[in-house]
């Protein structure tokens, strides 16, 4: 263990949040980046969200990551074949997000749930290392009924290989490991990987992101190896060409055949190994991807997808029937976020974090916490299904993730990146520094940075500056949107940096299919009229607002209620992630008058 890691231990374990017992120490790297982190995201452990966000973390751990049966995940194991070809992803990717929820909540019940799921998954590897739910004679290929092999045995290694970072339980990287030897067995020796996943192989190359993980972890070269074989394959005879296209100007819709989820999955892999190797032109591939998906095929909220797959340009529409934002694919692009976020430490990334995470992701679950959406419009009713699909498995751990990105470190500088009331906790040159954050968000914009440190401490501070919170003031201090760099001093116990930033509404005219419409906003929010809010409205596609931006109905606690006048009267807007919530129709993009 290094003694950064070692002295962040000590530092955790002494500290306990919201009755959290002592902190996990995440088990360390055996390889570092050849492409250094320009910032890294703290560890789940150290950070504690409160607020809006906060709230919505909390549920998404308590009333779906504790409680959901895991029974149905787990039979597929026991009884070959699963229900689904894909049943077997399931319990890979609630490993994923129950480890990093109990890491952020320190919850006891959620622990032993956790411990005894990943035990009875390994009881079901066999010998040669096979971790799935086919047949002998069905395995690994592209049979009717059984054509997501290697997908199903990457999410176990994601979700083991988290539980390990966390627990350090030997038997889960054992687990992997033989996984891992078994593809490496079977391709390109028996068969090329191309051949063993749809959508032109994409969905067993994106295998790639947790073999790049496994490597990290052991510091086994076959890893590495094995790895490069797979971005190699891209290029095969029907396989999906992706970093050959996206360097040669490519669009992500005309490459392979556009499917968002597996191509993303595959992006996250290739960064990673970029990051790994220094292989500055396997990132450049993927910030070709992102300028792409960004400027040409993004909704508003902050997620894309048409029928699972990437859109043409500008093609954006609302409704139900184009099946818009899958929930997988809006995990995915925040996962990918993250990534771009660390390796360049540019806000950019962090901006779209935000976007996703206050539209997208949090409209596709239900503000209970117990269900989620599969596909969620910008225009109709939300459909939430309790069945065991793809989106309910990726959706949490979106929201288990969504801690790490709130502060980060870059060697002696630390970063806040939310304007959530919140605590962190990190170690500068050796000395335990805590930042608690208290302020008006999302009701108001100040806030209060109260510095705890048992002696001295050297660094300095960036705030991230979203657009729509420009200019954030420090004193007498403006800052347009990028950080706002707080100098290198010491700070010492009860040191304190009060700041304000602009939290109003604002108006946002359509474009394309949206002409003639606007969507209002509040903050990082994008907001709906909701009809239970405002009976009678008769048809929403009829309603027609002023367009000038929205104003707080209320300061006081409760939902986020905002008003827009039209006709004689005024409409009230709720955030986009709550409307729809009990089954009413809502709407993003409306008519305004002139």
């Amino acid at each position: 263990m290094t003694p950064a890691l070692r002295l962040l231990g000590l530092f955790l374990a002494g500290i306990s949040a919201a009755g959290r017992a002592a902190a996990p120490v995440p088990v360390p790297y055996q390889v570092a980046w050849a492409l250094p982190d320009q910032v890294s995201a703290v560890e789940p452990m150290q950070v504690q969200l409160h607020g809006w966000i906060g709230d919505r973390i909390d549920a998404n751990t308590r009333r779906r990551l504790e409680v959901v049966d895991t029974v149905p995940l787990l039979a597929g194991y026991h009884h070959k074949p699963g229900e689904q070809a894909w049943i077997g992803e399931h319990v890979g990717k609630w490993l994923h997000a129950a480890t990093l929820a109990w890491a952020y909540s320190g919850d006891p019940d959620l622990c032993r749930k956790l411990d005894a799921v990943a035990a009875e998954l390994i009881s079901t590897q066999e010998p040669d290392g096979y971790l799935g739910t086919y047949l002998p004679g069905q395995r690994f290929g592209l049979y009717a009924g059984a054509d997501w092999d290697v997908w199903n045995h990457a999410y176990n290694m994601i979700g083991l290989t988290s539980y390990y970072r966390y627990t350090g339980n030997p038997g889960a990287l054992a687990a992997v490991r033989r996984i891992a030897d078994l593809l490496i067995a079977t391709f390109p020796g028996q068969k090329s990987i191309i051949a063993a996943g749809t959508h032109r192989g994409m969905a067993a190359t994106s295998v790639l992101e947790p073999v790049v993980e496994l490597y990290r972890l052991t510091g086994e070269p076959r890893y590495l190896a094995f790895a490069r074989y797979i971005v190699g394959a891209y290029d095969e005879p029907g396989g999906p060409g992706i970093v050959r296209t996206l360097l040669g100007g490519g669009e992500v819709n005309r490459t392979a055949n556009g499917k968002a989820y597996e191509m993303l999955a595959n992006l996250m892999g290739v960064c990673d190994l970029a990051r790994v190797t220094g292989d500055r032109s396997l990132l450049r591939a993927v910030t070709n991807a992102w300028t792409d998906i960004v400027r040409n095929r993004l909704y508003i909220t902050g997620t894309a997808s048409l029928h699972e797959h990437f859109g043409g340009d500008a093609e954006l529409p609302n409704g139900v029937d184009a099946q818009l934002g899958e929930t997988c694919v809006t995990t995915t692009w925040i996962q990918l976020n993250l990534q771009l976020l660390e390796v360049t430490g540019e806000t950019d990334y962090a901006d779209e974090i935000d976007r996703s995470l206050y539209n997208h992701l949090a409209a596709a679950q239900n503000p209970r916490g117990d269900d989620w959406c599969y596909y969620t419009a910008l225009e109709g009713k939300k459909q939430y299904d309790r069945g065991i699909t793809c989106c309910h498995s990726s959706g949490p751990r979106a929201l288990a993730l969504a801690p790490t990105a709130a502060y980060l470190q870059g060697g002696p500088n630390l970063y806040v990146s939310t304007f959530e009331s919140s605590q962190v906790r990190f170690a500068v040159g050796g000395v335990p520094v805590g930042i608690e954050q208290t302020g008006g968000f999302p009701r108001d914009g100040h806030s209060t940075l109260l510095i705890h440190a048992g002696q001295p401490a050297t660094f300095a501070l960036r705030i991230r500056v979203p657009a729509w919170a420009a200019p954030l003031r420090i004193g007498r201090e403006a800052f347009a949107a990028g950080w706002a760099d707080v100098p290198s001093r010491p700070w010492r116990e009860g040191d304190r940096l009060d700041f304000t930033y602009q939290l109003t509404g604002r108006s946002i005219a359509g474009t394309h299919g949206d002409l003639g419409r606007t969507a209002f906003a509040w903050g990082p929010f994008i907001l709906a009229v909701d009809s239970r809010r405002n009976p009678p409205l008769g048809s929403l596609a009829d309603l027609r607002l002023a367009p000038i931006p929205p104003r707080m109905e209320s300061t006081a606690g409760g939902p986020l209620l905002l008003k827009v006048p039209s006709g004689p009267g005024m409409v009230t807007l709720v955030p986009f992630a709550d409307a729809g919530a009990d089954g009413g129709e809502y709407r993003v993009w409306l008519r305004t008058n002139g």
